[in-house]
């Protein structure tokens, strides 16, 4: 492993040795709603030769091209350190073919995994720049991720798909259909970036570097200023505040968006870090690419099911704690409801004195949604 290199004031800590996952299966680390759409589309019969037949009708060759004569490809020569995350993250992972990566000039911190026929990994120069050594290898390592998982591939074809759909949305009813098309993929992008971040602290190996990535993509390059509880902090008061009101305006704010938000994100990753299945991969149980073809696709749809029962159950969104007492059978749901939109941000009683909200004031999630992240 390199070691750690000391430049404008970003954290260097000395190379070391990190677990190794032979063998791993996407699945191991796949989000349930994640893993249970790949696994479907793997068991469609003919499915990769439709791929490569769409292939020329995609501009993955002049994505390429672009990339190679306008952007920097990483090598032993070029981004040596990056270059040596890459092939480092590939060999945790057990990916064989490491995929080309480029850095392309431009301010905003991001990075993608592009590509159809064989994935390519992009990364800005903003990126470069605002993180250190680690902070880094936990994204290179989630951009492997995505190409462990196939997710490029899927969501190029799925997005052209959905491009093509629009085009004949003149048809009755065919922007409904369009829309909750597009509705549904945004889902699974979501969980699909929740994935690779998990597959982002299986390579670097590291929670708090991948907090601070995360806390720096939300507020730059200004540790310093920032604490990891406190950004955590903010996740909890962002999911349990408000009325029903500020749910509503969560969901319009997240519909629109390919990335969870940044505070998500983390208390996601972290959550996961501290869960018996991180650690059995850790351990060095987990399911084998070999089992991949054995992978029920009934099993995974299940799995997916309840995880999203198990998020509606203990979440503290007031919406989601509505949903949960409607299945419960709760009563009185319509004095909640109307309690709801009044401003309560618990299932008692108004509480003696307590006023209606003062006309005027303003409702948490009026400003414009912040821009997707790497």
């Amino acid at each position: 492993m390199s070691e750690g290199h000391q430049h404008d004031g970003r954290e260097s800590v000395p190379g070391r040795q990190r677990s190794r996952f032979p063998g791993i299966s996407s699945r191991a680390y796949e989000h349930p709603a994640d893993r249970s759409a790949l696994v479907a589309l793997r068991k469609l019969s003919g499915f990769d030769t439709v791929f490569k037949a769409l292939s020329g009708l995609l501009p993955e060759r002049s994505l390429r091209l672009l990339f190679l004569s306008d952007s920097v490809r990483v090598s032993d020569r070029q981004f040596a350190h990056l270059n040596d995350m890459l092939r480092d993250a590939c060999y945790i992972l057990d990916l064989e073919k490491v995929p080309p990566m480029y850095v392309n000039q431009d301010p905003v911190p991001n990075a993608m995994c592009i590509g159809l026929d064989e994935p390519i990994i992009v990364v800005t120069t903003g990126l470069v720049e605002l993180l250190d050594e680690e902070e880094m290898r936990a994204v290179v390592g989630h951009e492997v991720g995505h190409a462990l998982s196939g997710h490029a591939v899927y969501r190029t074809i799925l997005l052209f798909l959905t491009s093509l759909a629009v085009r004949v949305a003149w048809i009755p009813l065919g922007n409904f259909a369009i829309m909750a098309i597009v509705t549904a993929l945004r889902e699974w992008f979501r969980k699909s970036e929740l994935s690779a971040d998990r597959a982002g602290l299986l390579v670097g190996q590291d929670l708090r570097a991948s907090m601070r990535g995360l806390m720096k993509i939300a507020g730059g390059n200004h540790l310093h200023e920032m604490n990891v509880d406190a950004f955590l902090e903010q996740a909890e008061e962002y999911e349990a505040g408000g009325d029903l009101r500020d749910s509503v305006l969560k969901i319009l704010n997240v519909l629109p968006r390919s990335h969870p938000f940044t505070t998500v994100r983390a208390a996601e990753l972290k959550k996961w870090a501290e869960s018996r299945d991180h650690q059995r991969i850790m351990d060095g149980h987990y399911p084998r690419r070999d089992e991949d073809k054995d992978a029920s696709v009934r099993d995974s749809w299940r799995e997916s099911a309840t995880a999203y029962a198990g998020e509606v159950k203990s979440s503290k969104d007031p919406l989601m704690k509505l949903v949960s007492d409607i299945a419960g059978g709760a009563g009185d749901l319509g004095g909640r409801v109307r309690r709801g939109f009044g401003g309560f941000t618990s299932p008692g009683p108004k509480s003696p004195g307590a006023g209606p909200r003062e006309p005027g004031a303003p409702d948490a999630g009026d400003d414009a949604p912040p821009r997707d992240g790497a």
